[in-house]
C-alpha cells in the first residue's frame, strides 16, 4: 500500500458532544498521511518530473498530505466515505450542512444542520496542493532536481483581474506561495496589460517594471512580485510570462487523492486505519477548482490503486464546467483560474469527441475505462460555467450543433439561474472581498438540490437506484442557445443591460513539450469555441435545467452573468464567479413606471401567503421528481419569506438604480 503511515495529531468529539439520529455523536481527528509510491509505476509516470524527485533509500518518492476526518464514534460496517478534495486547501463538503458559519481548516469544522452526520458519512479532508498558504490543508510534495541536483528552471505564466489599483502583484493566485523568478534582471520576462481578459494586448516595456515589492514609495527587489511604479490598474488585467525557479511535483496531489481514500477505505486497524472496517464504497466531492480536480483525476484514469483495487465509487464534480486544470504540469499554479490556462486546452466531454477544427480525439473516461474502475458520476453545474467556460460542452459537441448522448455512468444536472457559489440574503452588491457588481448578487441556494442530489449518488452506488433524469440545456428542444441571441432580452429589463464584451475560451496550443508536462508561453491561440447556455423564459430565468422554486416562483431574474461596478473598473464587463439578481417592480404602477415587461409582484401573487403557497407546492413538486428531499421544503418556505421581505424593501431594481 502506498500509505506507509498515518500520524494522528488530535482527536476529539466533534460539535460538543451532540449525537445525530441513529449514527450518534462524532469525532475529529487531525493527522498527516506519509506515503511511498514507485516512479516506475503506470500510474505514477503520468506524474509530470516523477522520475526528478528525490528517491528515499526503498527508491521510492516520498511525500504527505495533511489530512483530517470526521467519522462516527461508534461506526456500523457498511459505511460510505466521501472525500472531500479540499478547494485551496478549505474544505468544502460541510456545505451539504448549511453551516452558520465558515471557519479556517486548523479549526473544527462547524457541523450546521448535520445532514452528512444523520446520513452515517465518514468525511475525510485530503490536502493535494503544495502551495495553499499556511494554516490550511496542504500536500507536502518534493521538488524537481535535475541530474546534477540542482533546482530546475523554466516558463511560468500567471494572469490577474485587478479590482484595486496597486503597485506590486505577488507571483501567485489568491495569495498563494509564489514560484520565484530566478534571475531579477530576466530580459524574456513579459508583462502585457489587457483592459478586460479577452482585449488586445499591450506589452509594457521590460525597463518599466521588476520583480520588486513597493516599499517606501520605491521598488525593492524580491523574486516573489512585480512591482510597477505607475501602478496596476483596477479594471485590468495583467499577465506575466518568466523564468521560474523551483518545480514542486505537484502532480502527486492526484496520488494523494488516490491513496488517501484507498487507505482509509481498505487499509487494516494494525495499519492505523481508525475506519478500518467500516467503509464499504467511496465518493469524492469538489466545487469549481477541486471540480475540475476530480474531472482531471478521472482523465488520468486514477481510480484503481496500486494494487488495482477500485478507489472511488462516485464522483460529484460540481461548477467544473468542461475543464481541467493547472495540476500537472512543471511550474503549474492548482489555484489558477484563467482561460488562458493549461487547463482549457479544450474542453472534455464523458464520451470521445473529435474537435472538426483541430482533428483531436479525446473524452473525460478515455483512459478509464481502457483500465476499468469507471465509477458513477453525478455532474452539477450553475449558469455561471455555462455563460463563462463552455459547461454546455459536457454534453453538447464541440461545433455547438448536437447534443451528446451521455454514458449510462452519468447524470447531469444544470442548476438554471445559479451562481457559481449558492447564493444568500442580505441583498449585496459586494459578495466578495474585492468585488462589486452593479447588480444584486444572485440569492439562489442551490444547496437543497446538492443534498438530493448526493443521496441519489449514495443509493446509485449502494442499490443501484437510478438517480432521476438529467437536466441539461439541450440543442433537440430549442433549451441551448447561443449567449448573443438573449442581449435583447435582458436589455428589455430596466436595470439589467448586458455585456460589454462576452468572456471567449479558444482552442490552445502549448506546444510540443505540453505532452510531458512543459508548457510553451504564451500559448498559441485557435479559433475560438461557440458557447451555448440555457434559453430564457418571459422573465429572463433559464427555461432549462432544475428550477428550484427561486426560479419556478420568481420574485425577480436570476442569472449566472453580472457586471463590473465602475468602483472596481472595467465597468460593465464580466465579473467571473458572480451572478444577479434583478427582482420583479413591486407593484403595478411601479412596472408601468419603469416600463418593465415583466408582471409586478402583487400581479403575480395575492399576498405573501399565496406566494408562499406557490412556492411550497414547487418544491414539493420537485421532492416527487426527485430533486428535493422533503426536509428541505419548509427551510426552502422559510428562505423564500425572508427574499419576499428583502426584495419589497428594495426602492430601486439594481444597486445602481435603472440602467
Amino acid at each position: 500500500m502506498a500509505v506507509t503511515w498515518f500520524e494522528i495529531t488530535s482527536r476529539a468529539l466533534a460539535g460538543g458532544g451532540a449525537s445525530f439520529g441513529n449514527t450518534g455523536q462524532y469525532e475529529f481527528i487531525r493527522g498527516m498521511l506519509y506515503f511511498a509510491v514507485d516512479p516506475k509505476h503506470p500510474d505514477s509516470q503520468l506524474i509530470t518530473d516523477i522520475a526528478l524527485g528525490p528517491k528515499g533509500p526503498d527508491g521510492m518518492v516520498h511525500f504527505a498530505s495533511d489530512v483530517q476526518v470526521l467519522k462516527p464514534l461508534d461506526p456500523r460496517p457498511g459505511g460510505s466515505l466521501l472525500l472531500d478534495v479540499v478547494n485551496r486547501g478549505n474544505r468544502t463538503v460541510m456545505a451539504f450542512n448549511s453551516p452558520s458559519q465558515a471557519v479556517g481548516s486548523d479549526q473544527e469544522p462547524d457541523l450546521g444542520n448535520g445532514f452528512l452526520m444523520r446520513h452515517g458519512f465518514t468525511l475525510v479532508f485530503c490536502g493535494w496542493q503544495a502551495d495553499v498558504p499556511d494554516g490550511r490543508l496542504r500536500l507536502h510534495a518534493p521538488e524537481a532536481l535535475d541530474e546534477q541536483g540542482g533546482r530546475l528552471t523554466g516558463q511560468a505564466y500567471q494572469q490577474y483581474d485587478v479590482a484595486r489599483t496597486t503597485y506590486q502583484l505577488l507571483l501567485s493566485d489568491r495569495q498563494h506561495k509564489p514560484l520565484p523568478a530566478a534571475d531579477l534582471n530576466d530580459p524574456t520576462a513579459i508583462l502585457i496589460e489587457r483592459d478586460w481578459p479577452d482585449g488586445p494586448p499591450t506589452v509594457i516595456p521590460r525597463e518599466q517594471w521588476s520583480f520588486a515589492r513597493w516599499r517606501d514609495n520605491q521598488p525593492v527587489p524580491d523574486p516573489h512580485y512585480i512591482c510597477l511604479p505607475t501602478g496596476f490598474q483596477a479594471g485590468k488585467v495583467y499577465e506575466i510570462i518568466y523564468t521560474a525557479v523551483g518545480a514542486p511535483v505537484i502532480g502527486l496531489g492526484f496520488l494523494a487523492v488516490r491513496d488517501c481514500a484507498s487507505f482509509f477505505r481498505y487499509a487494516t486497524a494494525q495499519q492505523g486505519n481508525p475506519c478500518a472496517g467500516t467503509l464499504d464504497r467511496a465518493y469524492a466531492y469538489g466545487p469549481s477548482q477541486t471540480g475540475r480536480t476530480i474531472r482531471e483525476f478521472l482523465y488520468w484514469g486514477f481510480n484503481l490503486d496500486e494494487q488495482g483495487r477500485l478507489v472511488f465509487d462516485g464522483l460529484m464534480p460540481h461548477t467544473a464546467s468542461s475543464r481541467l486544470g493547472e495540476f500537472n504540469i512543471r511550474f503549474g499554479q492548482p489555484s489558477s483560474n484563467h482561460l488562458r490556462n493549461t487547463g482549457n486546452i479544450r474542453p472534455l466531454a464523458y464520451t470521445d469527441e473529435t474537435d472538426p477544427i483541430t482533428g483531436q480525439t479525446d473524452g473525460l473516461m478515455r483512459r478509464q475505462k481502457i483500465k476499468g474502475g469507471v465509477p458513477k458520476v453525478i455532474a452539477t453545474n450553475s449558469a455561471v460555467e455555462y455563460w463563462w467556460t463552455g459547461a454546455a460542452f459536457t454534453h453538447i459537441d464541440l461545433t455547438g450543433a448536437r447534443d451528446i448522448e451521455l454514458p449510462p455512468n452519468v447524470r447531469m444536472y444544470h442548476l438554471a439561474g445559479a451562481k457559481h457559489g449558492a447564493g444568500s440574503l442580505p441583498l449585496t452588491d459586494a459578495p466578495g472581498e474585492g468585488t462589486r457588481q452593479q447588480h444584486w448578487s444572485n440569492t439562489l441556494d442551490y444547496r437543497p438540490a446538492q443534498r438530493a442530489l448526493l443521496l441519489h449518488l449514495d443509493r446509485w452506488v449502494r442499490q443501484g437506484a437510478e438517480p432521476p433524469p438529467s437536466r441539461i440545456p439541450r440543442i433537440a428542444d430549442g433549451t441551448a442557445v447561443r449567449r448573443e441571441s438573449l442581449e435583447s432580452a435582458f436589455r428589455a429589463i430596466p436595470g439589467m443591460g448586458f455585456l460589454k464584451a462576452l468572456p471567449v475560451r479558444r482552442r490552445l496550443d502549448f506546444g510540443e513539450q505540453m505532452a510531458k508536462g512543459i508548457p510553451n508561453y504564451p500559448a498559441e491561440e485557435g479559433e475560438p469555441f461557440v458557447a451555448l447556455v440555457s434559453a430564457v423564459d418571459s422573465d429572463g430565468n433559464e427555461a432549462a435545467g432544475i428550477r428550484l422554486p427561486d426560479i419556478g416562483v420568481p420574485l425577480g431574474t436570476h442569472t449566472g452573468w453580472t457586471l463590473r461596478h465602475p468602483d472596481i473598473g472595467g465597468a460593465g464587463h464580466f465579473m467571473a464567479l458572480q451572478g444577479a439578481v434583478v427582482p420583479f417592480p413591486r407593484t403595478r404602477q411601479e412596472r408601468q413606471a419603469l416600463g418593465d415587461p415583466r408582471p409586478a409582484i402583487e400581479e403575480r401573487y395575492a399576498s405573501k401567503d399565496d406566494y408562499l403557497a406557490k412556492v411550497h407546492q414547487a418544491a414539493q413538486d420537485l421532492v416527487g421528481q426527485g430533486y428535493l428531499l422533503s426536509e428541505d421544503v419548509a427551510p426552502i418556505v422559510q428562505g423564500a419569506g425572508a427574499r419576499w421581505d428583502a426584495f419589497h424593501e428594495v426602492a430601486q431594481l439594481t444597486p445602481m438604480g435603472k440602467m
